[in-house]
């Protein structure tokens, strides 16, 4: 599929019927494959073959659109998981263990915080957090000898801070790392990180991608990109007993890391996406350079009306030459950033909590990107785990108000946002 144009690509790719096959992607809603030798299905656990076996690991439906994500993003292959949450704690756990350590830029989704300071903590994987505007010096300075990687969103939810990525990743290059890219808000149509030195990329494809807000999701796309035979990653550069001593790197080559996330972690984690859910993961991907699109041109509208708007006491917005991270934004995603906008009222809390309970066409919900207006008060919601040093480090402010701009007439949104803003 290379041939084509990546909006050629989100209807086109993954899935070639063969003749007489259906027209569209079919729901294999099948746990189990029927196989005509015992010999044929132990060479399927052995990884000596190729094929479907259990749906846990693989599954046609989802194998599709796994290398439909994967031809998008510019990878050598894909795996999609259950919620973007799990892509990123298998993305992590499939390289560090127990006395390893980390390091994840501060701005970053709330929920992804608490993963690396709670959870993976518990399970002896330490990590440091720091500013997305760190020196190279700076990040060198973070980095320790059991230091295995470093993640960074493209674009921060809800901080909406743009990553330097070719920094990032000239500072895990250096030291022997892969840098892990979170790039749910920009999506593939807008930036694909594997092309600025990230090597694997993982989204929540309940948003964008999906688009719909019908289905749960994630995916870890393996940019091959990164020599993983390089000794600091002995689980995949020495024999796994678990498979009878095969060695990821020797026998996979570039795809070691994915196959190894896939037969090792989604084996024993068992954080699968079903067939169903990725029928209507697909339906979404088909429409994405469109609503994509959509959603850039409405945001950037409706922030700049924010911006001279008397009672809004700031607007954050990369798309906005005014904004901080304008020029990043510019370098790396110059046909549009994402959907979301955040900003403060005059007011204060009390004033944001006002006005989203007086908006009619926007709904108060805990999601986003998808192709409904919403809005949510993240320091009191998704971010409320976190202490006030945390929130400011991420880039959440009390008074924030995240909005996530749809793909409704734009007319229609900035009037809904102007009668809430004159009941203030």
């Amino acid at each position: 599929m290379n041939k084509y144009h990546i909006n050629t690509k989100c209807i086109q790719s993954g899935y070639e019927p063969k003749n007489g096959e259906a027209r569209v992607l079919p729901i294999y809603q099948s746990t189990t494959f029927k196989y005509d030798s015992s010999e044929h299905v132990g060479k399927l656990f052995d990884l000596e073959a190729e094929g479907f076996f259990y749906s846990r690991l693989s599954n046609p439906t989802v194998d599709c659109v796994e290398k439909k994500i994967a031809d998008l993003e510019g990878g050598i292959g894909a795996m999609c998981t259950s919620s973007g949450q799990a892509a990123t704690t298998t993305a992590i756990l499939n390289i560090c263990s127990a006395g390893d350590h980390m390091i994840a830029s501060s701005a970053i989704y709330g929920g992804t915080t608490n993963l690396f300071t709670v959870t993976l903590k518990k399970f002896g994987v330490d990590v440091t957090l720091v500013s997305p505007d760190s020196t190279e010096e700076e990040l060198q300075k973070a980095i320790k000898e059991n230091t295995k990687c470093i993640f960074a969103e493209t674009i921060a939810n809800p901080a909406l801070v743009v990553i330097d990525m070719e920094k990032f990743a000239l500072a895990a290059h250096k030291n022997g790392i892969p840098f892990i890219v979170d790039n749910t808000f920009a999506t593939p149509i807008n930036c694909r990180p594997i092309e600025h030195g990230a090597n694997i990329v993982v989204h929540s494809t309940s948003k964008y991608m999906d688009g719909h807000a019908v289905a749960l999701g994630g995916v870890i796309v393996d940019g091959g990109n990164f020599d993983w035979d390089n000794g600091k990653f002995p689980s995949l550069s020495t024999p796994d007993e678990s498979y009878h001593g095969i060695t990821y790197t020797e026998t996979f080559g570039k795809a070691a890391y994915l196959v190894k996330a896939r037969v090792q972690l989604m084996r024993d984690l068992g954080v699968t996406l079903s067939p169903n859910s990725a029928f209507l993961l697909n339906i979404g991907l088909e429409t994405l350079h469109l609503r994509v699109e959509r959603h850039c041109s409405n945001a950037l509208t409706v922030a700049k009306w924010l911006e001279t708007h008397e009672k809004i006491e700031w607007v954050n917005y990369p798309g906005l030459e005014s904004n901080k991270y304008y020029n990043l934004a510019q370098k790396y995603m110059p046909s549009g950033t994402c959907g979301v906008i955040s900003f403060g009222v005059k007011g204060g809390r009390d004033a944001a909590v006002k006005l989203m309970d007086s908006l009619k066409l926007a709904a108060i919900v805990v999601h986003v990107a998808d192709a409904r207006t919403s809005v949510l008060h993240p320091a009191s919601t998704t971010h409320r785990q976190l202490t006030d040093e945390q929130l400011i480090s991420a880039g959440v402010e009390p008074d924030l108000i995240r909005i996530s701009i749809g793909i409704e007439d734009v007319r229609d949104i900035i009037e809904d946002l102007e009668q809430g803003l004159e009941k203030l």
